[in-house]
């Protein structure tokens, strides 16, 4: 297997975007080492959700190299086995308003084409973990946000993913949904073995979860490596204040 020879289970190199004058990714590289929870740091606009896009496959770089288990982004062919190995929870849901949540998980566990007995195995392992008990014959349009992310991150394992991508997986939820998110997605890596790939704009989040950190800025990486470490590197114990 190609993926066997590769060190890294995510490879960036040089990696830009542009958009007809405006450079949203700046010659970005960087790795994932397998199994690892890795994330991009940074505010809106800073390019995270366009590194995301190109890794899926659903955005076109404008130059570099990605590679994802050894497989380049880039070749059709490579491209359809790289979507077989991601799931990816979006900032905006994209399941369907009138299905119950459970028609939503299968219905998209069937585009991968899995085996009907395969299929009902994996909804009840989606199902155990993300207890969904209470919100399965529900539907998705009359949810609360923090059930509804629920819903989209079991929509994303149904098929067993190698690599899960979680774009700002926590923005907008209470305080309660957030924890049990960080707690499903340390869970998940860590009795999976998953690799995950989350961006996120908050300090906390990224500390709490991460193994790795890349802060980006305006199409850059500025620092990448271990929270205790960034913190270390960076943080100062001192406060200036301008009046």
């Amino acid at each position: 297997k190609k993926g066997e020879l590769m060190m890294s289970f995510i490879r960036v190199e040089n990696l830009t975007k542009r958009y007809n004058d405006v450079d949203a990714v700046k010659g970005i590289s960087f790795t994932v080492e397998k199994g690892s929870l890795f994330a991009f740091l940074g505010s809106n606009g800073a390019g995270k959700s366009t590194t995301i896009q190109i890794l899926c496959t659903l955005l076109e770089k404008t130059s570099g190299n990605v590679s994802i288990d050894g497989y380049t982004i880039g070749t059709m062919k490579d491209n359809e086995v790289i979507r077989r190995l991601i799931g990816v929870v979006f900032q905006q849901s994209i399941l369907d308003n009138i299905l119950t949540v459970k028609e939503n998980i299968l219905h998209r566990g069937r585009f991968y084409c899995l085996p009907k007995v395969q299929l009902q195995e994996n909804y009840q392992f989606v199902k155990q973990f993300l207890q969904l008990e209470d919100i399965e014959d529900k539907k998705y349009g009359e949810l609360s946000g923090g059930q509804r992310r629920r819903a989209d991150i079991g929509r994303a394992l149904i098929h067993k993913p190698s690599l899960l991508f979680l774009d700002e997986p926590t923005t907008g939820l209470d305080p309660h949904t957030r924890q049990f998110v960080w707690e499903a997605i340390d869970r998940l890596r860590k009795e999976t073995g998953m690799t995950i790939f989350l961006t996120t704009h908050d300090m906390a989040e990224a500390e709490t979860l991460c193994d790795r950190v890349a802060f980006l800025h305006k199409g850059k990486i500025q620092a990448i490596g271990a929270p205790s470490k960034l913190k270390h590197d960076y943080s100062d114990e001192s406060m200036t204040v301008q009046l």
